[in-house]
């Protein structure tokens, strides 16, 4: 246990990224609900990034991600249990076309889409309002607010 919580201690500041960390929880579920057995003391899921497009490699920050410039990453929970608000409030926009482990598995790559494709229905357009909620700091953010603008006009 002490192990665990020292390891959430270091990595934590590591894994922010965009938006912190997502869990890897449907957003259709309560986390602190009685069922899941959740109190107060529950903390932000952090992330590791597994990324398989010609070589495996696991990355523990988004800037590292996209800085390698991956195109197929899985975000994977290390620790933690509930999603921040700003988390929450991402999958809130997605409008449940992305839970917040699609948002963060999305949120890691780069030249792919959302991220350099039109946004063609609602279903797109939720995904890039949790997205830019989510990921504010992507590197082709600016593309998907244009994308996304562009479907709304």
């Amino acid at each position: 246990m002490l192990v665990g919580a020292l390891l959430a201690g270091v990595l934590a500041p590591l894994l922010v990224g965009c938006s912190g960390a997502g869990p890897d929880t449907d957003s259709s579920e309560d986390p602190t609900s009685s069922e899941t057995g959740l109190g107060s003391g529950a903390s932000p899921v952090v992330f590791a990034f597994v990324c398989d497009d010609g070589e495996r490699e696991t990355y523990t920050t988004y800037s590292a991600v996209w800085e390698a410039e991956r195109t197929s990453c899985a975000a994977e929970r290390l620790t933690g249990s509930v999603p921040s608000e700003q988390q929450q409030a991402a999958v809130d926009a997605a409008r449940g076309d992305a839970t917040l482990v699609e948002l963060a598995s999305t949120c890691a790559v780069t030249g792919t889409a959302p991220w350099t494709s039109a946004v063609a229905d609602d279903g797109s357009a939720h995904l890039a309002d949790g997205l830019l909620q989510y990921c504010p700091g992507h590197p082709e953010t600016d593309h998907l607010r244009d994308a996304l603008s562009s479907y709304r006009s």
